[in-house]
């Protein structure tokens, strides 16, 4: 009986914030159509900034179960900025959690509402979300000769002429790493052969066309690019070998003690900007990430 009362109270310590998140989501959805609908004879500046207020009261709400329920202590290293910038940030891709670390490092130099996402084209199907990140200045793309350049580029123009605050996230891996998938990974190791690249072991090989098309389209209106490398404790054994990295349910269950936090802040007239050249660039930031 003690044993399911244990269990009970840990299938709990993620219910509570799971239904508060999950219940508030039609609310708030509710209130971003109508404010949608009111500024349609607007300036859309004027939209833009109500709506990147309404995210940020949202996700306050979700970076409050993340990382103050949980009690997960953030260690961070590297250059933040106190202030927001327009940025492009890139990092590694392991958990699902690695949406909320975008958060955690945006709330804290005031741009919370402004974090914005280049997602995989499939979660535009994604239930109320899937329809609203796309309104806030998500971008959905396809992989390989399916990418859409041309409708990428169109969007991110038509943010930089309103004046739209940017804190782009890129995860160039293109999917998460999963050391369970070994398919996966020796396909991503392969590639890199392929390509003459060096091959990585702990992080996927990065894919260059989002992370190219973003920063060629927003040189201009950029301040810098945000290379971040996220370690979740725990996802390494006492043999060393690397574990599956928390999921969402999990993180919210307590099982993350600790998130390390890497930030490397890129001026962008370091990054080159042709693509041949920017491959190779990218390659060895992750490079620095598998070490």
């Amino acid at each position: 009986m003690l044993l399911s009362l244990v269990l009970h109270m840990y299938s709990m310590c993620c219910v509570l914030p799971a239904a508060v998140l999950l219940g508030t989501a039609p609310t708030y959805v509710l209130a971003w159509g109508a404010w949608r609908l009111l500024s349609a004879f607007l300036p859309s500046r004027f939209y833009q900034a109500v709506d990147d207020r309404l995210y940020c009261i949202y996700q306050s709400m979700v970076l409050f179960f993340f990382e103050n329920y949980t009690g997960v202590q953030i260690l961070l290293y590297g250059d933040l900025p106190k202030n927001k910038e327009n940025i492009i940030y890139l990092a590694n891709h392991q958990s699902t959690v690695d949406w909320i670390v975008a958060d955690i490092l945006a709330i804290r130099q005031n741009a919370l509402g402004h974090v914005r996402y280049v997602l995989k084209d499939g979660l535009k199907w994604l239930p109320l979300y899937g329809c609203y990140f796309s309104q806030h200045g998500g971008i959905y793309v396809k992989r390989s000769a399916k990418f859409n350049e041309k409708e990428m580029r169109k969007k991110l123009q038509s943010y930089i002429n309103a004046g739209t605050p940017m804190y782009l996230v890129i995860f160039p891996e293109g999917t998460r790493y999963n050391p369970e998938l070994t398919k996966v990974i020796s396909a991503s190791q392969t590639f890199a052969a392929q390509e003459g690249l060096p091959v990585l072991k702990h992080v996927l090989t990065p894919r260059i066309k989002a992370t190219h098309v973003a920063f060629e389209s927003m040189k201009n209106y950029l301040d810098a690019i945000y290379d971040v490398t996220v370690a979740f404790e725990g996802t390494v054994d006492d043999k060393g070998q690397r574990k599956e990295a928390p999921s969402m349910a999990e993180f919210l269950c307590k099982e993350c003690p600790k998130i390390h936090i890497h930030i490397d802040r890129i001026d962008k007239k370091d990054v080159p900007e042709e693509q041949v050249y920017m491959k190779r660039w990218l390659h060895e930031r992750f490079e620095i990430k598998d070490k």
